[in-house]
């Protein structure tokens, strides 16, 4: 369980991180270079910085979305591949969760510029708060799969 858990971690701070940890290096190596090319095309910490510091406005007007849209996928594809390599890949279904919250924060991307119940939650805030929808979607859906099977 450690290990596991260990990966989710280091892939949360960075994918790739885990990959060479649990000793595959190539593949760690391409999701490192990977998500440096997605980050500073779309302008990643700068959306960081500004959406921290409350210039949500701004961090729309510099994201890229073009680019961020395919963050979540990269970022929750590292954080399966990282939990299945360090042990969990003995639970069924256990891709369902990552997956649905790589598809619910893509969309949380994608509407990111929106206003919502007019605010304009921005391109990191609201792509962050459609990960925990979109893990609880998957972890629902990954138990309705398991009785029903």
């Amino acid at each position: 369980m450690e290990k596991k858990v260990e990966a989710i971690i280091w892939s949360i701070a960075l994918p790739g991180f885990a990959q060479l940890l649990n000793r595959s290096y190539v593949k760690g190596i391409l999701l490192i270079l990977i998500e440096i090319v997605v980050n500073v095309q779309g302008n990643l910490n700068t959306l960081i910085v500004l959406s921290f510091q409350g210039y949500t406005e701004e961090a729309v007007q510099q994201a890229d979305y073009l680019w961020i849209m395919f963050y979540p996928c990269l970022y929750f594809f590292a954080i399966w591949d990282a939990y299945k390599e360090a042990g969990g890949d003995g639970k069924p279904y256990m891709a369902i969760p990552f997956a649905s919250a790589a598809f619910i924060t893509t969309i949380g991307v994608a509407y990111s510029s929106q206003a919502i119940v007019g605010v304009v939650i921005g391109p990191i805030f609201l792509p962050i708060l459609s990960s925990f929808v979109g893990l609880g979607i998957g972890f629902g859906a990954r138990k309705i799969i398991k009785t029903l099977t």
